[in-house]
């Protein structure tokens, strides 16, 4: 599998979880601490610690630690990677569906012409 493929399908899989699209979300307003961003989840640190990994496995964010605070950014370059995916994928059956359109509309026309 291409590089390309694979980071995207981490992204995706990053983007499945809730609690991963609140961080992203609270990401975009501006990098937060490890404990800012867990505090509205209830759930153990460790447990919190495993949706930080699988973003920043998936490219999505970048931890930095300095002494004992480990710093998280939104990765916003990757995270455009899976929108630009998005809007290729509605462009295609965006298309599609103007296809169909113009189809049922020329069935209806012959309907129409019909004795």
């Amino acid at each position: 599998m291409p590089a390309a493929a694979q980071l995207l399908d981490q992204a995706f899989h990053a983007l499945a979880n809730p609690t991963r699209r609140a961080v992203l979300e609270r990401l975009g307003k501006g990098p937060g601490t490890v404990s800012e961003l867990a505090a509205p989840f209830d759930m153990a640190l460790a447990s919190f610690m495993q949706h930080l990994q699988v973003l920043e496995e998936s490219g999505l964010i970048l931890t930095e630690k300095r002494g004992r605070v480990r710093t998280v950014r939104i990765r916003p370059k990757n995270l455009e990677r899976a929108a630009r995916w998005l809007v290729a994928q509605r462009d295609v059956w965006e298309q599609r569906l103007d296809q169909l359109d113009a189809y049922a509309k020329e069935l209806k026309e012959q309907d129409d012409a019909a004795p």
